[in-house]
């Protein structure tokens, strides 16, 4: 009988087993998405993308704390941004994120509101 591996989606992922670098890497963006402004703001650009002041204004942060938050994810490489005349539209890195962010809030989800977990 075969062994059943514990993560098939790994493999179906094509991962490679985590090398010092990556694990390092996937710590920093861990660490980043543990405030929980930053999180929200990442939700947010998952929705699409957006300016500082949408973001302020849905996040119930100030301008100068999103703008600050922005600025960190930005300099990791998280968000990307592009000049629309004199403003700056904010949008996710890149698919990876969002899936990451939309996964860690719908676990939070199930355990906030004890809906069973699932795979």
């Amino acid at each position: 009988m075969p062994v059943s591996e514990p993560f098939p989606s790994a493999r179906s992922a094509h991962l490679r087993a985590p090398d010092d670098a990556r694990l390092a890497e996937a710590a920093s963006v861990f660490a980043l998405l543990a405030d929980a402004t930053r999180l929200h703001l990442l939700w947010l650009l998952a929705q699409g993308e957006s300016d500082v002041t949408s973001l302020a204004e849905q996040c119930t942060a100030s301008r100068t704390a999103v703008s600050q938050h922005l600025a960190k994810l930005r300099l990791a490489g998280l968000v990307a941004t592009r000049r629309e005349g004199r403003r700056i539209v904010y949008r996710l890195g890149d698919g990876h994120l969002r899936a990451l962010v939309i996964e860690a809030l719908s676990h939070a989800d199930h355990r906030v509101t004890g809906e069973t977990l699932h795979d």
